[in-house]
C-alpha cells in the first residue's frame, strides 16, 4: 500500500515479483514497433563536402587584406545569401527536384523544404591555434536520392566558392575606385594648398622666418654702410668748404697781383689761414693724406710767395693788361665741382641705404605674424600631403589586392574533397529507431508498475494497517509454510495469504 504516492523498496521488489512480465513484454513491443518504423519511413541520404579556407599565398605584412571582416560573419553572411530563393530556385528547377509536388505546393515552400535538407557548418579551430578564425566549414545535404544529394551538395559548395571570388573582387575593385576618387580629391586639395603656400612665399619674400636672421644681419651690415656714407658726406662737404675757402682767398690774390699790388699781410693771412687749415686735416686724417699733401704744398707756394715780395717791390702799372686766369684757380672751381658732385652721390647713396634700412625693419617687425600665417599654410599643406600620400598608398595597396584577387593569390576556399556519394541512408537509423522504442517501452512498463503499486490497496505491514485502521496493532500472524510443499502449493498460499491481507 503506497502512502502519499511514495514507494520504498520492499514495495518495488513486492511489485516486479508480481507483475515482472510487464517490462519486457512493453520494451520488447516497442522495440519492434521503432524496428517496424524505421523500415517503412522513407530512407534519406546525405552527402557531405569539407570546403577548407586557404590563406593567401602573400603573406598580409606585404600586401595588407582589404576584407578585414570576421570569418564567421563573412560565412553568415554567404550562407544567407547562398540559402535564398534566388539561389536555390535554379537548382529545383535544373535538377527537376520535386517534381510531384511543384504543381502542387508554392515554391516558397519547396524552397524551404530544399533549405532545411543542407547544413553548413564551421570547423572549430585546433586547440591552442593562435589563429581563431575557422580553417573550414562542412556542406552537407540530405535528400531522398544518393545522387540527388551529391549533386545538390556539389552546386552549394560551388556556390560557396564563386561566391567568395566574386565577393572579393567586387570589394577589391570598389575599394580601389573609392580610393582613386578619393586620391583625385587630395591631390587636387594639396595643389591649391601648394598654390596658396607659394603665393604666400612670393609675397612675403624677404620676411619669412627662415630669413630673419639673414635679414639682422644685413640691417647690421647696411646700419655700417650708412655710418661710413654719412662721414663720406662730411667729408666731402669739409672739402668743398676748405677748396671754397682757398679759391675766395686765391681770387683776391690774383686780383691784387693784377692791380700791381702784393700786400704782404695779405699773404701772412693767408699763411695762418692755411696752416689752420692743415692742423684741423692732420687731426681728423694722416700726414700722407692727399689733402694734407697738396695743402702742405700750398703753404710752401704761400711762404715762398711772402719771400719773393719782401726782395723786389712792384713794378707793375695799374693800367697794365689784364692776364688771364691762373690755373690754380681753374683746379679749384673744378674741385669744387667734384666735391659738389660727390655731395650728391653720397647724399642719394645715403637715402638709398636708409630706404633699404626701413624696408629691412619693416621685414623683421612683421616677421612673427609671417611666421604664424605661415606656421597655418605649412600645417594645412603637411595635413593634405600626409592625407594624400596615406589615400596614395592605399590605392596602391588596392591594386596589388585586385591583381592577388585577378590571379586567384588571395584567401580562397576549395573543395577538400568531393561531395561524396552516400551508400547507406543517413535516416532514419534502424538502431536508434530500436533502441529508442526498446526505452520507450521499458519507460511505459514501469509507468504501468508504478499505477499497479498506486492502485494497490491492500495492507502489507504493521505501519499499513495503522494507517489504514488508525488502531493499534497488538500481534501479527505469521505465514507459516511446510517445506515439502510443492510450488503450486507455495502459489496457492501465497494467493490465499494476499486475499486475507486484502480483507479489511
Amino acid at each position: 500500500m503506497l502512502r502519499n504516492g511514495e514507494i520504498n523498496l520492499s514495495e518495488i521488489r513486492r511489485v516486479l515479483r508480481r507483475y515482472w512480465w510487464i517490462l519486457p513484454t512493453t520494451t520488447l513491443a516497442a522495440a519492434s514497433v521503432g524496428f517496424l518504423v524505421a523500415k517503412i519511413l522513407p530512407k534519406k541520404f546525405t552527402s557531405s563536402t569539407v570546403v577548407l579556407v586557404e590563406p593567401p599565398t602573400v603573406s598580409k605584412e606585404v600586401v595588407p587584406a582589404l576584407m578585414t571582416e570576421d570569418l564567421y560573419h563573412r560565412l553568415a553572411s554567404m550562407k544567407e545569401q547562398i540559402l535564398s530563393r534566388s539561389r536555390l530556385q535554379p537548382i529545383i528547377e535544373k535538377l527537376n527536384l520535386y517534381a510531384a509536388d511543384r504543381g502542387k505546393k508554392h515554391m516558397e515552400d519547396l524552397v524551404d523544404r530544399l533549405r532545411q535538407s543542407i547544413d553548413v557548418s564551421l570547423m572549430e579551430p585546433m586547440v591552442g591555434s593562435m589563429d581563431r578564425q575557422p580553417p573550414g566549414f562542412h556542406v552537407s545535404v540530405t535528400f531522398n536520392d544518393p545522387a540527388i544529394a551529391q549533386q545538390i551538395c556539389t552546386e552549394i559548395s560551388s556556390m560557396f566558392m564563386e561566391q567568395n571570388a566574386v565577393s572579393r573582387i567586387d570589394q577589391a575593385n570598389g575599394t580601389t575606385k573609392f580610393l582613386t576618387r578619393e586620391v583625385e580629391d587630395a591631390k587636387a586639395k594639396l595643389d591649391e594648398q601648394d598654390a596658396k603656400l607659394a603665393q604666400f612665399k612670393r609675397q612675403f619674400l624677404g620676411s619669412l622666418p627662415e630669413e630673419q636672421q639673414s635679414n639682422l644681419s644685413l640691417l647690421t651690415a647696411l646700419n655700417t654702410q650708412l655710418e661710413a656714407a654719412t662721414q663720406a658726406l662730411g667729408r666731402a662737404q669739409q672739402d668743398k668748404a676748405f677748396n671754397e675757402s682757398l679759391l675766395t682767398q686765391q681770387e683776391a690774390t690774383f686780383k691784387a697781383a693784377q692791380s700791381g699790388i702784393q700786400n704782404p699781410e695779405t699773404l701772412d693771412q693767408q699763411l695762418t689761414l692755411l696752416q689752420s687749415q692743415l692742423t684741423d686735416l692732420l687731426s681728423k686724417y694722416t700726414p700722407e693724406h692727399p689733402d694734407v699733401i697738396k695743402l702742405k704744398a700750398q703753404i710752401e707756394e704761400t711762404k715762398r710767395k711772402i719771400n719773393a715780395a719782401g726782395e723786389s717791390k712792384p713794378t707793375a702799372s695799374p693800367v697794365q693788361a689784364a692776364a688771364h686766369e691762373p690755373p690754380q684757380l681753374q683746379q679749384l672751381r673744378a674741385k669744387i665741382k667734384l666735391d659738389e658732385l660727390s655731395i650728391a652721390d653720397a647724399v642719394k647713396h645715403q637715402g638709398q641705404i636708409q630706404t633699404q634700412i626701413r624696408q629691412l625693419q619693416d621685414r623683421v617687425q612683421a616677421s612673427p605674424m609671417v611666421e604664424q600665417q605661415l606656421k597655418e599654410l605649412t600645417r594645412n599643406y603637411q595635413t593634405a600631403s600626409d592625407m594624400y600620400n596615406d589615400l596614395l598608398k592605399r590605392q596602391q595597396n588596392s591594386s596589388m589586392v585586385v591583381h592577388l584577387e585577378n590571379t586567384q593569390q588571395s584567401e580562397t576556399f576549395r573543395v577538400l574533397d568531393p561531395p561524396s556519394f552516400p551508400m547507406k541512408p543517413s535516416s532514419p537509423k534502424t538502431i536508434n529507431f530500436f533502441g529508442g522504442g526498446a526505452g520507450a517501452g521499458l519507460a511505459l512498463g514501469l509507468a504501468l508498475l508504478y499505477l499497479l503499486a498506486l492502485n494497490d490497496r491492500a495492507m502489507y505491514s504493521e505501519r499499513d494497517v495503522e494507517l489504514c485502521l488508525k488502531l493499534p496493532v497488538l500481534t501479527l500472524v505469521p505465514n507459516y509454510e511446510r517445506p515439502s510443499v510443492n510450488g503450486a502449493a507455495k502459489r496457492k498460499n501465497s494467493q490465499l495469504h494476499d486475499a486475507l491481507a486484502a480483507k479489511p
